[in-house]
């Protein structure tokens, strides 16, 4: 493949959630360096060869195999240190795009490792598109772009430990979902797994980037959910106590804070009332 540079028209698009600004393959990717940063989101994945990262006063070596992301207007600069260094890439922009990022586990500027070494297939595709800018064709893009999102929740290896941890937790997960009904202190939880309460609050941060107790809390949402549907004649402080709500009032201001409506709205939109 040759060394490719697309700008893709965005003034028609802007309004998508999501949608690709540039999208390229260098053949050997020269030195970078923007102390402003960029205006989008990028997305880098390294092919062939060796280069080196720099963000704020860290320095990291990507290879193949590694992407690397770059958040808006934060400063950066990156640079070949191998004879050739093949780089495809992608800078997108769109109301959802940092959500996407967040939804595959990707909360700053950095690097990351990905399952396989081949060409992330959405990338691939979009490479091959006409080079044109119709709607029809940036609407494309936009398509592909989101399917990129999507896989790389999948293709993104778990950080260095971190399916090691996730799986430690998972018993603690098993534990909560056999007793959503009944109060669960973080003591017990931590027993389950032999660890201390205070390590066990640091694993569920590092893993489902959320305390235990608001992951209890979603759970037990969602578990009323299951109740309202089916047990349409129960009230709302029959479902908030079975579902391990030893409070209905403050199990109407946890499901407002998850679902943004109360309990009630929510029967009534799904035609669930008793």
């Amino acid at each position: 493949m040759e060394s490719t540079l697309i700008f893709c028209e965005t003034e028609e698009i802007e309004a998508l959630p999501l949608y690709a600004t540039t999208i390229g393959f260098w053949e050997h990717q020269p030195e970078m360096e923007r102390p402003l940063g960029f205006p989008d989101y990028q997305l880098h994945q390294v092919l062939e060869g060796k280069g080196e990262l720099f963000l704020k006063d860290r320095r990291y070596i990507v290879e193949p195999g590694d992407v690397f992301f770059l958040f808006p207007h934060v400063a950066h600069a990156y640079a070949p240190i191998s004879a050739e260094w093949r780089l495809s890439w992608v800078s997108f922009n769109g109301r959802e795009a940092g959500r996407l990022l967040t939804y595959a586990g990707i909360r700053e500027s950095g690097p990351g490792r990905l399952n396989d070494l081949s060409l992330l297939n959405p990338l691939q595709k979009m490479l091959e598109l006409s080079h044109g800018n119709s709607l029809e064709v940036n609407m494309e893009r936009s398509k592909l772009m989101y399917a990129l999102m999507l896989d790389l929740k999948a293709q993104l290896s778990a950080p260095a430990g971190g399916q090691d941890e996730l799986e430690r937790i998972k018993p603690v997960l098993q534990h909560i979902e056999q007793n959503l009904h009944r109060t669960l202190p973080l003591k017990e939880l931590a027993e389950v797994v032999s660890i201390s309460p205070q390590y066990l609050c640091r694993l569920f941060q590092r893993t489902l980037h959320e305390r235990p107790v608001t992951y209890i809390n979603k759970q037990r949402i969602n578990r009323s959910k299951q109740l309202m549907f089916s047990g349409r004649e129960k009230k709302i402080y029959e479902i908030a106590e079975q579902a391990g709500f030893e409070n209905t009032s403050y199990f109407c201001a946890v499901f407002k804070r998850v679902t943004g409506m109360r309990p009630e709205e929510f029967k009534q939109l799904h035609g669930l009332e008793g």
